[in-house]
């Protein structure tokens, strides 16, 4: 007979040790101390709704005997299907209620996910509503293979634990929440800087990579000409060109500017990468060039085609808090994102899709051609440009 009882599994529960960084740990721990406690558990599954502009929730499902969490997502039109309406997690989110049943009981017949745990040997199922305190409705399932299904004191227990089991599980969800949230509005390496601690003014470093800055060409004239929220969905699907090449090269987006995008590639000083790391961003370049020139977006009886320009430079930037009072910005900042921005400029007078500085250039063997010496605003020196020798310059007016 196990020493542990439901009362330990509680108390643990509200002991505040708890690895936030680590669900999936815990929630591994969590269920083989409820089964230590004499709950029959074979399957138990989390289901969290988000806070994520594109993921509607996420599901942790342990199973006993299976190494590790399966976790998965599913997205805003999973309310729609005829799978979600007829599982029993349906009538706990639009009823608010416990949904127990029968794997080898008639209900199987009206919910198919009992007919799947009845053929995994399952013999009974209970759904269960997760409350948070912020008012937000979550779900947990859990089934058993014990002859018999759970008796009355395993419902008990459940409906016992499952108090403190949710304020925890609240607590990973808004961590979770929040270093999503920062990903999405920040990004990723600057998400995990703030929640990390770095949140005052002056909290910067001092960083080495490849700095991207890219513009839409012909963008003020599109703004005049078509309505606010065309324009809008236009600049997400030019986005859309960029953003997946840049993350896929290991880039990461720092900013929206109108229609420019500013983004950094780190390069580790100590591996000595910056050759491979300015060959991955030229081939992000290659394929945003592709993919935009590819968007094809029709306004009426016509059908716009786009043109951008990027710059490619490399050096050392200032990376972290700037702002005034409590309103902040986790950016970068020194003398290449500027040069950047200026040729990015010079890119679009010479009608060239992608322009490289010549610290870029010498670091990204490729067979670039020398585009001339330019003077630039705030640098004493003219800046020599390069661009990629297998583009022809677009005509410029």
């Amino acid at each position: 007979m196990s020493t542990v009882s439901y009362r330990d599994v509680v108390d643990w529960l509200i002991s505040a040790r708890h690895p936030v960084d680590n669900p999936e740990g815990w929630m591994t721990e969590c269920c083989e101390r409820m089964v230590e406690a004499g709950l029959p558990l074979w399957r138990v599954g989390v289901f969290i709704r988000t806070l994520h502009p594109e993921v509607f929730g996420r599901n942790f499902i342990w199973t006993r005997g299976v190494a590790g969490i399966q976790m998965g997502t599913v997205d805003f039109e999973i309310q729609t299907t005829p799978e979600f309406q007829a599982s029993p997690l349906s009538i706990v989110f639009s009823d608010v209620v416990e949904v127990r049943g029968n794997p080898h009981g008639p209900e199987a017949e009206r919910f198919p996910v009992l007919l799947d745990l009845r053929n995994e040997g399952a013999t009974d199922y209970l759904a269960l509503p997760l409350h948070f305190l912020d008012g937000t409705l979550h779900a947990m399932s859990v089934s058993t293979r014990q002859p018999g299904g759970f008796d009355p004191d395993h419902v008990a227990a459940l409906r016992v634990i499952i108090e403190p089991l949710a304020r925890i599980i609240e607590i990973i969800s808004l961590r979770r929440t929040a270093e999503m949230l920062l990903d999405t509005y920040v990004g990723n390496s600057a998400g995990a800087r703030i929640l990390g601690g770095q949140i005052r003014r002056g909290h910067n470093d001092t960083m080495q990579a490849a700095i991207w800055l890219s513009d839409l060409r012909g963008f003020t004239a599109l703004s005049d000409r078509l309505p606010a929220e065309t324009v809008v969905e236009i600049l997400n699907h030019y986005f859309d060109c960029q953003v997946a090449a840049i993350r896929g090269h290991g880039g990461e987006v720092l900013k929206f500017m109108g229609d420019g995008l500013l983004a950094v590639f780190p390069i580790d000083e100590y591996v000595g990468d910056a050759a491979h790391v300015c060959a991955r961003v030229l081939e992000a370049a290659r394929e945003s060039r592709a993919s935009v020139e590819a968007l094809a977006f029709p306004v009426g009886d016509v059908v716009e085609r786009f043109r951008f320009g990027v710059a490619l430079h490399v050096g050392n930037i200032l990376y972290g808090n700037i702002g005034g009072g409590n309103r902040l910005d986790f950016t970068c900042i020194g003398p290449a994102v500027n040069l950047a921005a200026r040729l990015e400029k010079i890119a679009g007078r010479l009608g060239r899709t992608v322009v490289a500085s010549e610290g870029f250039a010498k670091v990204c063997r490729h067979d670039w051609h020398e585009l001339g010496e330019f003077p630039i605003a705030g640098f004493s020196k003219a800046q020599r440009v390069y661009g990629l020798r297998e583009e022809t310059p677009a005509v410029t007016a």
